[in-house]
């Protein structure tokens, strides 16, 4: 799984805390100068669309990612179901791209990708460990399911009334799905964000970054503006 997106920018920025009893929904949209993922790059200008409903610390959410200006570039559509308990996440997200069918699932024949996911959130810090349990996955030396995984941590902080967020990833095996031959760091980045927000609902983060994957020697400088709307209701 080769993807690469130059624009850092969060899939959906839905948090559906546990102690809050109304159901949330979020809808929105992010244009990124490039499609910069875990440090590969998967497009050059995009659109990716989110759509998302939680309650009670549940939420399912879809976000897409289609190419503007590289028609060849991979479409592709991800569900995301995962659970929120004060700091701690868990989830499990289903990565499907447009080169098959949807609804084909055949072990050697789909090209969905299946991964679970584990985190922590300090405040200060977040750590999560991401798995690839089935589907398309890459393979490792031995030419076998690789399982691929990604950990990654990330610190908030604030500057110049800017938020900012440093994020390290690495992949702990050999794999294809990141092009690695053994233990490596694929994701260096630095991303900016100034966040307008119009009568309480309306969000309108742009935020600019630099990204680097010391494995490959890339470095990508990634520009974006997203909208999002979030309601609640009883």
């Amino acid at each position: 799984m080769k993807r690469i997106l130059i624009i850092v920018l969060s899939m959906v920025g839905m948090t559906a805390a546990g102690a809050k009893d109304k159901i949330e929904a979020t809808i929105g949209a992010d244009l990124v100068s490039q499609y910069i993922w875990r440090g590969q790059n998967l497009g050059d200008l995009s659109l990716q669309p989110t759509l998302g409903v939680g309650y009670k610390g549940v939420s399912l959410s879809a976000w897409g990612s289609v190419g503007i200006s590289n028609s060849s570039d991979t479409k592709e559509l991800d569900m995301i179901l995962k659970y929120n308990y004060k700091g701690f996440s868990i989830g499990v997200t289903d990565y499907w791209f447009s080169e098959g069918t949807y609804f084909q699932y055949h072990a050697h024949k789909t090209t969905h990708v299946w991964e679970g996911f584990v985190g922590y959130d300090f405040g200060f810090l977040s750590a999560t460990w991401y798995t690839n349990f089935a589907g398309n996955d890459g393979l490792n030396g031995s030419d076998k399911r690789a399982y691929s995984s990604y950990f990654e941590l990330s610190a908030p902080f604030r500057l110049a009334k800017l938020d900012w967020l440093g994020t390290v990833g690495i992949v702990p095996w050999r794999t294809t799905s990141y092009d690695t031959h053994d233990f490596a760091c694929t994701n260096v980045s630095l991303r900016a964000t100034k966040n307008f927000v119009i009568k309480e609902k309306y969000h309108l983060p742009i935020y600019a970054g630099l990204t680097s994957n010391p494995c490959s020697g890339k470095f990508y400088f990634i520009f974006g503006v997203a909208f999002s709307l979030n309601t609640q209701e009883w």
